[in-house]
């Protein structure tokens, strides 16, 4: 593992501006009279400080920091793509051969938390079983399985690369988690926290005594409330729940807050309306798909159940603004749920099964040694299937389906995607209506000589 500050080293501008930015709101002058009194470097970590031991936070927004995170697992990644303000680009396992890019090695512990006497033993044989997954990963690349579904059998432990940027506040709440909270007992994100804390030490000091304060939160209070032993995967992605009427809320939110009347007005607006023009309603929704801002379509909101495999979860969990409620790592889920690519289902869906029985079989023969589950999730493979749940706005949901429901997107998360915008009709058409790729919406394609061809790229 590897981490590297990219942008941000320039610490003597980027305290000037946090300390402005604490400094603004109780000080004469303009901005730039503010910022040119920020000129003692100690004077303003001090003030710095002062303000967000306070609970002040919202200055350390303006602090922000390009990391480029070289060998982290798989496992890594989806931890850390969970920070919602957090911003990603990521090397593609649809695009680029994963087969030897190496993956984690954990030390094997005891359920105390110390190391087993017989670490090296079983590290030697957790890294021959995923060699044996990197070589059967190739040999479907061999047969003609792409990239995308011979990943499918690669292990959690998975190495990747990434491009992670986030401000100074995101970024203590990611750190404080990985050193102090429930994700800290996860060797990997204990020492990518301490790597993080290590660079903040240098270049962001006024976080270090906010994460030197934290206590260890780290324990799960949850556990009396776990009751089910035996997690299946949802049947599909099921529509739970939903605003009543949506689209009358949207049409309504539309109408109230561009003529800054009363809900209780809106009835003899919508009746002078539907004299003048009897497809109003239809009118609006066009009008609102082809707008920018579209604050009306957040007014409502639907919440899914989702059966998802652990590569393909990422798609979903990017798209930061819906509520995504993603299983812990452990309790360790059952490993014979697993999503079957239907190209490997064509090549040797037979032999597919076989390496998941064989990663099942030495899961159960590492369970049998008493190590921590923290330390047994590489043994999850990529086709791992998770249930998760999500409350999801309009707007989110529209761009979700922009991204998710073209026929360059995986063919999994793209059945997701229309699945969800399939029930979203039936409940709202009007809104539905809105919903889908922009060549099904706009009859247009941005991708360029990269379009799939089903409409002319713009």
């Amino acid at each position: 593992m590897r981490i590297e500050l990219l942008n941000g080293k320039d610490i003597e501008n980027r305290i000037k501006t946090v300390a402005t930015a604490g400094k603004l709101s109780r000080t004469k002058g303009n901005v730039f009279e503010v910022l040119d009194s920020c000129t003692d470097f100690d004077k303003n970590l001090k003030l710095i400080n002062r303000i967000i031991g306070m609970g002040h936070k919202t200055i350390i927004e303006h602090d922000y920091f390009v990391f480029a995170l070289s060998d982290i697992s798989l496992m890594v990644e989806q931890s850390i793509i969970g920070y919602r303000l957090t911003s990603f680009t990521i090397k593609s396992g649809r695009e680029v051969d994963f087969g030897h890019v190496g993956y984690y090695v954990p030390t094997f512990r005891n359920l105390d938390g110390t190391v087993k006497k017989n670490n090296k033993s079983l590290q030697k044989k957790y890294c021959k079983h995923l060699d044996y997954l990197c070589t059967e990963y190739g040999k479907f690349l061999e047969q003609g399985v792409k990239e995308e579904d011979a990943r499918f059998i690669l292990s959690y432990a998975t190495n990747t690369n990434i491009i992670m940027g986030l401000d100074a506040r995101e970024l203590e709440k990611m750190v404080s988690d990985f050193l102090y909270g429930k994700k800290s007992r996860i060797q990997e994100l204990k020492e990518f926290g301490t790597k993080l804390f290590e660079i903040m030490k240098e270049y962001i000091p006024y976080l270090v005594p906010q994460i030197e304060a934290k206590k260890d939160y780290s324990e799960d209070s949850f556990q009396e409330y776990y009751r089910n032993q035996k997690i299946t995967p949802y049947e599909k992605v099921r529509l739970t729940h939903y605003t009543p009427n949506p689209d009358e809320v949207i049409l309504r939110s539309a109408l109230q807050y561009r003529n800054q009347c009363q809900e209780k007005e809106l009835e003899d607006f919508e009746k002078e309306l539907t004299k003048q023009n009897p497809e109003w309603r239809k009118d609006i929704f066009e009008k609102l798909t082809n707008t920018l801002e579209q604050r009306e379509f957040e007014q409502v909101q639907f919440g899914f159940e989702i059966p998802i495999s652990l590569i393909i979860l990422k798609h979903l969990t990017r798209h930061r603004m819906h509520s995504l409620l993603v299983p812990d790592f452990v309790p360790l889920w059952d490993v014979h749920n697993y999503q079957t690519p239907p190209s490997i289902k064509r090549v040797d869906e037979k032999h597919y099964q076989e390496i998941q029985a064989a990663n099942a079989k030495i899961l159960d023969e590492f369970k049998k040694e008493n190590i921590m589950e923290e330390d047994l999730i590489y043994f999850y493979l990529c086709g791992q299937f998770v249930n998760v749940m999500t409350t999801i706005n309009g707007r989110a949901l529209e761009w979700i389906s922009r991204m998710r429901c073209c026929t360059k997107a995986h063919w999994e998360i793209r059945a997701i995607a229309r699945e969800m915008v399939k029930q979203v009709k039936e409940v709202a058409p009007l809104f539905g209506n809105c919903l889908g790729t922009t060549c099904e919406v706009f009859h247009t394609c941005p991708e360029g000589k990269e379009s799939c061809g089903r409409v002319n790229a713009g």
